[in-house]
């Protein structure tokens, strides 16, 4: 039996789901990508290849199992993109939420279901229909839940707006205990550099009271001003247009002081040096041209 269990970002994590790369099939075809950041690989004929994911993810792996967390790996299904695995749910205290995704994405969660399994029937939660969620946008953080959305009335028509205010109120209503407090995100699909597809693209807390944070990914001045203030100027790291492209935000905490990082993201790995945390240097840059990096491809089950 497994009783989920995580109440933050940062706390000592005991057993995760990390997707697979395994079987991907041919790159998609321009009308099949999800993201700006896919489509301009395609175009540009730089899409990722299976093998060199498979050896990126074999890194992450291998420093989980270094710090002694349980992984599970999803079941391969035959010519399927299975990178993502924070998309497919997420944990908030003892509930395992089952998101809404794409429904060309459906059968992802078929394949963690020997995970589910696991866990009792009472702690998994799956939202009606019309609630979009994605595990990429929904951050416990103690008292609070910080979740990305979007709010415009064009909402429908933007490929990367997974996360609905539905969405934010059935979240509410599950954890009535807690602050639930929403953020509108800037959403493009066709330009990646100006798009934060999930929250953890423009933000993440780290360490016991720090954070990432790019402000163009926030539509409200206000909302980004409120994040400032909670961690405190002295204690966030703000990252440049080009570093949120490159996924500087979507790193990956075992534990307050440990953290896996993308080899290449030099400005932000020395100052994490510089607040006592090790950095766990991974090569993480073929899969973060899908537009998505550390955190988007683990599902935390249990931390500490």
């Amino acid at each position: 039996m497994l009783i989920p269990q995580v109440n933050n970002e940062t706390a000592r994590l005991k057993e995760v789901v990390l997707g697979t790369a395994k079987s991907l099939g041919e790159a998609p075809s321009l009308e099949e990508a999800y993201d700006p950041k896919s489509r301009e690989h395609i175009k540009a004929g730089t899409y990722p290849t299976e093998k060199d994911m498979v050896t990126e993810m074999t890194a992450v792996q291998k420093v989980l199992e270094k710090h002694q967390v349980k992984v599970y790996r999803p079941e391969v299904i035959e010519n399927y993109n299975q990178i993502f695995s924070r998309d497919i749910g997420f944990v908030i205290a003892d509930k395992f939420i089952k998101a809404n995704i794409l429904p060309d994405r459906e059968r992802e969660i078929e394949a963690i279901q020997h995970v589910l399994e696991l866990i009792p029937e009472e702690n998994i939660v799956r939202f009606p229909e019309d609630v979009h969620v994605e595990g990429g946008d929904v951050m416990p953080h103690n008292e609070y839940i910080f979740i990305g959305t979007y709010r415009g009335d064009d909402y429908p028509e933007y490929i990367t707006a997974r996360t609905n205010m539905k969405a934010v109120n059935a979240i509410q209503a599950l954890f009535p205990n807690k602050k639930v407090k929403s953020f509108n995100l800037r959403k493009s699909n066709t330009d990646a550099k100006n798009n934060a597809l999930h929250l953890d693209c423009c933000f993440q807390p780290v360490g016991n009271n720090k954070a990432i944070i790019h402000k163009n990914g926030f539509l409200e001045e206000e909302e980004y001003q409120w994040l400032i203030n909670y961690f405190g100027k002295e204690n966030v790291f703000e990252i440049t247009k080009e570093e949120m492209y490159n996924m500087n935000s979507n790193i990956f905490s075992i534990a307050p002081d440990i953290v896996i990082s993308e080899q290449n993201f030099t400005r932000l790995n020395a100052w994490l040096r510089a607040q006592g945390i090790t950095v766990e240097e991974v090569p993480y840059a073929e899969i973060a041209k899908q537009e998505g990096l550390l955190r988007c491809s683990t599902l935390p089950l249990i931390r500490e």
